[in-house]
């Protein structure tokens, strides 16, 4: 038995931006002639599509594709971008550190997982996966990329998002977090203390372009296995692969 699909009215909506895509700048006749389509069902989902950005509509009544839509398409080819250029450089990473990394996107005041290395030679394995969200005041990539923000954007934050403690050490107070911030900008790394996870320690940076923060990537391990050294020495290896990053960017 064939599933039916829910909201067939989407489908009409992705064969008029289909269309469009195609063939753009066309009145709504020819629209609905190319969809096999009433005029009326076409102008009402043009006019939604409109409304929300996906379509724009010319003085002369002739539609194309809307820049909301094309800066979402925009975002992707970026992600993919920078999964891209940075794999070759978090692979010699995972050489010097067999620990669990991630690379990140700012995306809603979160932080999207757009990939992720498990390590070679470790038993105890992660439990994220690609297109998970960690919010930015207790992760280490969020916390790196929060640190950039200014002070306004900062105050914005606080007062949208909730401080949620999702383990003891969470930090929920917004006075610490800001010393936290400003710990992280000058040190150019941000740090995860079984703030996500009971036992799991993170390390993470931001990648800047254009002065820009186009994303961030972080080191996770089993806290039992980071000694002082071992932190510094993943702390400085960190550091260099962000200019490296950075510089193929």
């Amino acid at each position: 038995m064939t599933q039916k699909p829910y909201g067939t009215v989407l489908l009409k909506a992705a064969l008029i931006m289909d269309h469009l895509a195609e063939h753009p700048n066309q009145p709504l006749q020819m629209i609905a002639a190319a969809t096999e389509m009433t005029a009326s069902t076409t102008l009402k989902i043009l006019d939604t599509l409109v409304m929300i950005g996906y379509v724009q509509r010319s003085k002369e009544k002739n539609y194309r594709l809307g820049s909301k839509l094309i800066k979402y398409a925009n975002h992707s080819v970026e992600e993919l971008d920078l999964v891209e250029r940075s794999l070759p450089h978090l692979e010699v990473l995972q050489t010097k550190a067999d620990e669990t990394i991630h690379l990140g996107v700012l995306a809603a005041n979160e932080i999207l997982y757009v990939n992720k290395l498990e390590p070679k030679h470790q038993t105890i394995r992660m439990s994220s996966k690609v297109g998970i969200t960690r919010p930015l005041y207790s992760s280490a990539m969020g916390k790196a990329v929060l640190a950039l923000f200014s002070e306004e954007e900062v105050a914005d934050y606080l007062a949208d998002t909730p401080l949620i403690a999702y383990t003891e050490n969470t930090i929920t107070n917004p006075f610490q977090l800001k010393k936290e911030l400003a710990r992280s900008r000058e040190e150019q790394v941000a740090f995860d203390d079984e703030e996500m996870e009971q036992e799991i320690y993170c390390i993470g940076t931001a990648l800047i372009h254009d002065g820009a923060v186009v994303g961030a990537f972080s080191v996770s391990l089993p806290k039992y296995r980071l000694t002082p050294a071992y932190k510094q020495t993943l702390i400085e290896t960190i550091r260099e692969t962000k200019q490296a990053i950075e510089k193929s960017l």
